[in-house]
């Protein structure tokens, strides 16, 4: 079997924030591929593969370069048949579409207001600049400014979080049902993301979502648990 590269996104201390890339460890893992990871930074990105991708994750596949989070997981259904397949149809692919927009409807603002100066600081020096430049201007506001209100934020992203944890409540262990797939992996690597970097914990200590994300990270041999994570809970 050829070489499977992920470039995935790294911080001081190896930490791995990035959902997208997350979700494509877990799609990779699903298939029972064996993948290495090449750790870059944000100012790296624009210099990968030949050029013309503005982020991660981007998959070298013995060659084939594939950019997206989505069409990674499109290309390892279409290449590796054999295996286990992330969507066993096009209903599924079309209902973790919803999900991934639900979430970033009820969630993604917040989420990255509540860590924003977290993944600052944490960014490796020569990236903060970059960072803060190209944030504040989406955000429209100073980093300190937002990283004040955090507080606020948390509360909101924890709120944003309620889609998931009714699915589960449903009494199956995963939200793809009896076995994971690949909404689990998209919404836990809205979780993995915070964890990853947020100095203040995302949940409390009795959110119901903490059994169902102990089980994805605790799949393929403890895959959620390679990089250094700071706890979710308070």
């Amino acid at each position: 079997m050829t070489a499977i590269r992920l470039y995935d996104l790294t911080t001081q201390e190896d930490r791995r924030p990035s959902p997208f890339c997350w979700r494509a460890k877990y799609a990779l893992a699903h298939k029972g591929l064996a993948f290495t990871t090449v750790p870059v930074s944000f100012l790296e990105i624009p210099g990968l593969c030949g050029g013309g991708h503005k982020t991660v994750p981007i998959l070298d596949d013995g060659g084939q370069i594939v950019g997206d989070s989505w069409a990674i997981a499109d290309h390892l259904d279409k290449t590796y048949p054999d295996r286990p397949p992330i969507f066993a149809t096009a209903t599924e692919r079309a209902l973790c579409r919803f999900l991934e927009s639900s979430l970033f409807v009820s969630a993604i603002r917040p989420l990255l207001l509540y860590c924003v100066k977290d993944i600052h600081d944490h960014a490796l020096e020569s990236d903060r600049p970059y960072f803060r430049e190209t944030r504040e201007k989406w955000i429209g506001r100073r980093l300190e400014e937002v990283a004040a209100e955090r507080e606020q934020h948390r509360i909101a992203a924890r709120a944003g979080l309620a889609a998931v944890r009714s699915t589960l409540a449903t009494g199956t262990p995963f939200l793809s049902g009896q076995s994971p797939g690949y909404a689990d992996y998209i919404a836990a690597g809205f979780l993995l993301w915070p964890a990853s970097v947020a100095t203040l914990p995302l949940l409390a200590a009795d959110d119901s979502l903490l059994p169902w994300f102990a089980r994805i990270q605790d799949l393929y041999d403890g895959l959620g648990r390679r990089s250094p994570l700071y706890s979710i809970t308070d």
